[in-house]
Parts: C-alpha cells; sequence; structure tokens
C-alpha cells in the first residue's frame, strides 16, 4: 500500500498571501478566489498537486484572516495592492488561476505586470468567468433585493451544506459576497494590449453564470494560445469530487510540459 506524504499546506506570509512552500519546484501556481471566497479555497490543491507546483493563493479583505477588514470598494487601487504584495514571487515559473470573480483580478494584475513591462505569467487560467465583453451583458445582480440575490447566490452553489443551513453563518458571509459582485458589476474592464501569455477557458458545462457561448471571447484577449477545457457540473465544477481530479491532472500537464 502506498502511503501519501502530505506537505505543510498554505500559510499567510503578508495580509494578501498565503503560500505553501515549495524550495524545490519548477512552477508557482497563483490562484485567485471566487466571490465572497478566501485563500483557503485552495487548500486541497497543496497536496492534490504535486511538489513541483507551489500553490499561492491571494487573500482579499473582509473574508477569513481579514473578516475585520472592509471588502474592497474599488478595482484600481486593489489591483495595485495585489501586484505589489504578488511582486517577490513573480520569479522564475509562474502561472495565474482565478476563479469567477477571481478571473477578472487575474486578469487586471496580468494587464498592470504587462503595462509596466514587468514579469510575465506563462499562463492564464480563467475558470467560470465570461469574457470581459460577455460579461458586461450580464444581468446586473448585485442591485437584486437581500432576498433575491440570496436565491441567486445558493443557485450558483460554492457553499457546503453545513454552511447553507446556518443562517447565522450566511448572514455573515452574504454581504462579502454581494460586495464583490457589486465592485466587478460596475467596473468597466481595463482592455489592453494583447496579451503574450496563453489563456485556458475552463468551464461546468451546466454553468448559468458562464455559459459556454460565453467564453470564447477571452480570445481575442491573447497573441498566444487559446484554448476551453469543459468540465461536467456548473459554476464550482472545480471543487465536485472527481471532477476535481481532473482538473489538477489537467494542471499538472499544462504546468509541467515545458
Amino acid at each position: 500500500m502506498t502511503t501519501q506524504i502530505r506537505r505543510p499546506g498554505l500559510a499567510m506570509e503578508s495580509p494578501f498571501i498565503w503560500r505553501a512552500r515549495r524550495p524545490g519546484s519548477r512552477h508557482r501556481l497563483i490562484c485567485f478566489p471566487h466571490a465572497g471566497g478566501g485563500a483557503s479555497a485552495f487548500a486541497d490543491w497543496v497536496n492534490a498537486l504535486p511538489a513541483d507546483i507551489e500553490v499561492v493563493a491571494i487573500q482579499l479583505p473582509g473574508r477569513q484572516s481579514r473578516i475585520l477588514e472592509d471588502p474592497a470598494t474599488e478595482v484600481e487601487p486593489l489591483v495595485q495592492e495585489v501586484t505589489e504584495a504578488l511582486r517577490p514571487l513573480l520569479t522564475g515559473s509562474f502561472s495565474f488561476f482565478g476563479h469567477s470573480c477571481g478571473a477578472l483580478l487575474a486578469y487586471e494584475v496580468a494587464q498592470l505586470l504587462y503595462a509596466e513591462a514587468g514579469p510575465r505569467p506563462e499562463h492564464l487560467f480563467m475558470s467560470a468567468q465570461p469574457s470581459p465583453a460577455a460579461a458586461a451583458l450580464r444581468p446586473k445582480i448585485h442591485s437584486l433585493s437581500e432576498e433575491e440575490f440570496r436565491a441567486e447566490v445558493m443557485r450558483l452553489g460554492g457553499f457546503n451544506e453545513e454552511v447553507a443551513l446556518d443562517e447565522d453563518a450566511m448572514d455573515e458571509l452574504i454581504p462579502t459576497v454581494l460586495a464583490d459582485f457589486a465592485l466587478w458589476e460596475q467596473h468597466a474592464m481595463t482592455i489592453g494590449p494583447l496579451i503574450d501569455s496563453p489563456i485556458t477557458v475552463m468551464v461546468g458545462e451546466a454553468d448559468v453564470r458562464a455559459p459556454l457561448d460565453t467564453i470564447e471571447g477571452w480570445g481575442d484577449h491573447t497573441s498566444a494560445g487559446f484554448d476551453t477545457q469543459i468540465y461536467p457540473g456548473g459554476h464550482f465544477y472545480l471543487f465536485d469530487p472527481g471532477t476535481d481530479t481532473q482538473v489538477f491532472e489537467f494542471l499538472t500537464e499544462t504546468l509541467l510540459a515545458a
């Protein structure tokens, strides 16, 4: 019987950065969580991905270790702050993975790095997020009534059953989720020069927030390769048992191919 060696998990290195140090790793995968999500959304990735891949997760204000802080209300300062926090880690081989709203933040950080002629991510993985042009046409849900907004968020999933049934927990979580939706739904995305990093869009085939006909537009934002990976499931396909294994296998193959 083979015994899996569990490696130390994500540890907070700064307000924005949680990291699972891998001194001998070949690639660093920097992960940007979904609306209302924290860095711990990627805790299981540390042991699911091989030791050659070092996992870093972004922790935004208003959640988990930063629960006492107000969520961001402007995108540009947030992008600047995240980029500054990441600079010491933008060495060697690295890529960005962003899920849902996190994909938009990852893209904006990449745009800023390109504008500054800074280090380039080798790959951008945009998960469960329509292209900027398609996203601008979606109905805005942050302006719904509290009851309607909660119902819409619950329809997307992403909360485990215990949390979803705990009214007090949901009362604490929903305002941060709402703040993130308001942040990005009111923001005009930066459309700069084409990025010369490949973009892969990863999406669940039944995702109502990122239907398959809204994702191809990401190809207009790169001068390098573009492809899509479609998985069983909905908006949070990547956390579904079985599908998560497919995601890990794809990321490992793609990141370590070179």
